[in-house]
């Protein structure tokens, strides 16, 4: 059942689940997008194909708040937004480590995204990525330091609280892409998009939509 945080006629906000993709990547997996045409379709009993406007991407194991647009006005205005950033992104995570501070630190790198191998490195010759951090509470998973932060993103790069904060010493827990020497199970990735604020495309309101702990 598809956690529907709003709809109206013109945007569908809901609750991706870990383990799903956001769109069709060939395979047998279940997306996001499909699963809301067919929830669309048997809502309203719509005969024929569903247009539903896919407008930001999570990844397949980060959970969390996706908007998706209705109409293709809907979409070409939210797309505008996410481009000019007025959408607001953040993210909760459990990284490895322990902080000297709770303070907000802000991280400047510029990333390339190797296409071949599906991973983000930090690199001059890439994109422009920023984020701001702030440490939680500092516990032990199986007596080993970890740390929940608070992220807020600037832009959208691929990976890019992954391979940001395991640039500075603090991979995700579990992350063994990045750097991680502990496992976890990939529906237990600790990455959560647990609030996301946008102007509605049609009324201009910001609209803010966050998840429950």
């Amino acid at each position: 059942m598809v956690n529907i945080l709003y709809e109206d006629n013109h945007i569908l906000v809901c609750e991706k689940p870990r383990g799903i993709l956001s769109q069709a990547d060939g395979s047998d997996k279940e997306d996001m997008l499909s699963i809301l045409k067919n929830y669309i379709k048997e809502k309203y009993n719509k005969p024929g194909n569903v247009y539903l406007g896919l407008v930001h991407r999570l990844d397949i194991n980060t959970k969390g708040v996706m908007v998706f647009a209705k109409t293709s006005k809907a979409a070409s205005r939210l797309s505008s937004s996410v481009s000019s950033h007025e959408f607001q992104k953040r993210y909760k995570a459990i990284v490895e480590g322990t902080f000297l501070d709770s303070n907000t630190h802000i991280l400047k790198h510029y990333i390339y995204k190797d296409e071949k191998e599906k991973k983000s490195y930090i690199r001059n010759d890439g994109q422009e990525a920023i984020l701001e951090y702030r440490p939680i509470s500092s516990y032990k998973i199986h007596n080993f330091d970890v740390t929940e932060v608070d992220i807020l993103l600037h832009t959208g790069r691929f990976h890019q609280i992954r391979c940001q904060m395991s640039a500075i010493g603090h991979p995700l827990y579990g992350d063994k892409k990045y750097g991680s020497k502990n496992q976890v199970n990939p529906l237990d990735f600790p990455l959560c998009a647990y609030s996301l604020s946008f102007p509605h495309p049609i009324t201009k309101e910001i609209m803010t939509f966050t998840l429950e702990d």
